[in-house]
């Protein structure tokens, strides 16, 4: 099954769906706007997000099957969004195909290399990746992501498979300058600015597909920079999620990015990064494409709002003038 996050023309509430099997793909080309046919989970099944699709797992793919069987519910989706959004973790995977470490001169890992981005880099198919100004060397990589289906720790290899919900196509955005030249050559801040993981088009569930034996590539205003094979990976991904599950509780919907192929603008010689106006898809083969424009933004301050009407408790806590200790609870209403 093919699950989709996607709104309705001139609607901006988001939907689950399903794509209808012999549909033509959505990804082709300016899929991301154009429309497509899906079955809408949300008005079948009640269902609001990606993330809580897959936190039901199997009752809830099982349910939408029935859905799909009877013809129902059928609609024209407008607009593809990132087909999860709100899990707890981004993990990567880092030096995970063979071919990557040998542009590199690299050697193999021994042991997976694991960093992290945040959920808030998570971005739509057609959103813009902003290039802010202290962003420098914009780089590519095209991503096999694993999809976190049942949580758990300490998770044995052999079973591991059991908690893979299904696989994703993700851009792992890179800013190499912050990645290997800033912040003590720690990774995270060159890989974790907005817009900086772009997912989509769909999640192909674990059972319909073949993770390790197909062609990936990525595709920079018209030319092929990297193109290689998931069968290239180091470590697959029952050892990947066993491996992340020593270290920490895997959540339903988190990601699990698997690493890049040859063909990265840092090692090209000479170097070659995005700019502002370039167009970038990464691919899968199986689950689909993606498409983004890099472009410039100013840096501009903005505030997070807090709500309107926000009911909190807070507590203050006194020394009377005889050394006793007096709590004063109130409660009240936050204005902003």
């Amino acid at each position: 099954m093919r699950i989709v996050t996607f709104q309705l023309r001139e609607s901006d509430v988001c939907h689950v769906g399903a794509l209808i099997p012999g549909s033509p793909d959505p990804s082709a080309g300016d899929g991301c706007a154009a429309p497509f046919e899906v079955v809408d989970l949300t008005a079948a099944l009640g269902i609001t997000s990606g993330l809580d699709f897959v936190k039901e797992g199997a009752s809830a793919i099982k349910a939408a099957t029935k859905v799909i069987e009877t013809g129902t519910y059928r609609t024209k989706g407008a607009r593809l969004l990132a087909p999860i959004s709100g899990m707890e973790k981004v993990l990567c995977v880092g030096m995970n195909y063979v071919d990557h470490c040998t542009e590199q001169n690299y050697p193999i890992p021994n042991e997976p290399i694991i960093f992290n981005k945040t959920p808030s880099t998570v971005s739509n198919p057609g959103d813009e990746i902003e290039l802010t100004p202290i962003i420098k060397e914009l780089d590519w990589e095209v991503e096999l992501a694993i999809v976190v289906g049942r949580g758990g720790r300490h998770i044995p290899k052999d079973k591991a498979m059991d908690h893979v919900y299904g696989y994703t196509v993700a851009h792992d955005v890179s800013a190499r300058h912050w990645q290997m030249k800033r912040n003590g050559a720690q990774w995270f801040l060159g890989k974790t600015f907005d817009s900086f993981t772009p997912i989509g088009p769909c999640i192909v569930t674990a059972d319909a597909f073949d993770a390790h034996q197909r062609p990936i590539r990525c595709i920079l205003n018209g030319k092929v920079m990297q193109n290689s094979s998931t069968k290239q990976m180091i470590f697959k991904t029952a050892e990947l999620i066993s491996w992340c599950s020593q270290f920490m509780t895997l959540k339903p919907g988190d990601l699990i990015l698997t690493g890049t192929p040859p063909g990265v603008g840092c090692f090209l010689k000479p170097p070659m990064f995005m700019k502002g106006g370039d167009v970038v898809t990464v691919e899968i083969e199986g689950i689909g494409a993606i498409t983004n424009k890099v472009v410039e933004k100013a840096a501009v301050y903005t505030l997070q709002a807090r709500p309107i009407g926000t009911v909190v408790r807070f507590r203050v806590d006194l020394k009377s003038t005889c050394g006793q200790q007096r709590s004063i609870v109130r409660k009240g209403l936050e204005m902003w």
